[in-house]
């Protein structure tokens, strides 16, 4: 009669139920991230389509010539009218018709608050295409002795450069909040004081947002993180 003590005990297998549990999970996690991704990419397109084709004239809609309602076409109709409009904004004469629209705005008292604040939040998610974080690194937040991962902007300069009056020059740090790495802090640290790292920008992001529990491959990004 074996007890609890005996070291020759074999271990319990899994039974049937706790194997089926573990399946429904391993399933769940493959197809949760392409469920949502797919359904939010079908809302969005049906959400633009709901506004961009009750603007177009009925005579020029696809339904009306192949019969049935194609999901989409508001989506590439609003593409072309974007870039269209961008195209000629960056003329000569786009760009004084825009600043003549701007200064009516300014003087308009509700308005000027509300285009300003949206026209501010589109330059800085739109308008970031050609600048980006430059390397993640490593530095000592929020007190020597405890790490953190963060992302190097740009160096330092103006006002902030001069009062700090640091050596070596400092780097505009971001550091970035767990699991939401778009909300963060804005820190600047002396060039010494930050340790850039091997890993990419993405690499360090999915760190981040999986609180440490996804660690990138030093050796080849696509093979399973190191035990």
């Amino acid at each position: 009669m074996n007890t609890p003590f005996d070291e020759d005990t074999p271990p319990r297998r899994p039974g049937l139920l706790a194997g089926l549990r573990a399946s429904f999970l391993t399933g769940l996690i493959v197809i949760a991230p392409i469920g949502l991704t797919v359904w939010l990419i079908w809302t969005v397109v049906g959400w633009i389509d709901g506004f961009v084709l009750p603007l177009v004239p009925y005579n020029f809609r696809p339904e009306q010539y192949v019969g049935i309602n194609l999901r989409g076409v508001g989506v590439i109709i609003f593409l072309i009218f974007t870039v269209i409009v961008g195209w000629i904004a960056k003329g000569l004469i786009g760009r004084s018709l825009i600043r003549w629209a701007e200064s009516i705005v300014e003087r308009t008292p509700v308005v000027r608050s509300i285009y300003s604040g949206i026209k501010q939040i589109a330059e800085t998610v739109f308008a970031q295409s050609e600048r980006s974080f430059e390397n993640a690194c490593l530095i000592q937040y929020p007190r020597q002795g405890i790490w953190a991962i963060g992302f190097i902007s740009t160096d330092t300069r103006g006002e902030v450069a001069q009062k700090a009056d640091a050596q070596n020059g400092m780097v505009s740090v971001f550091v970035p909040t767990t699991p939401n790495p778009t909300s963060g802090f804005l820190l600047f640290f002396p060039k010494e004081d930050v340790i850039e790292l091997d890993m990419s920008i993405e690499e360090a992001a999915k760190l981040v947002i999986s609180a440490g529990l996804v660690y990138p491959n030093d050796k080849d990004p696509k093979l399973p993180p190191k035990p």
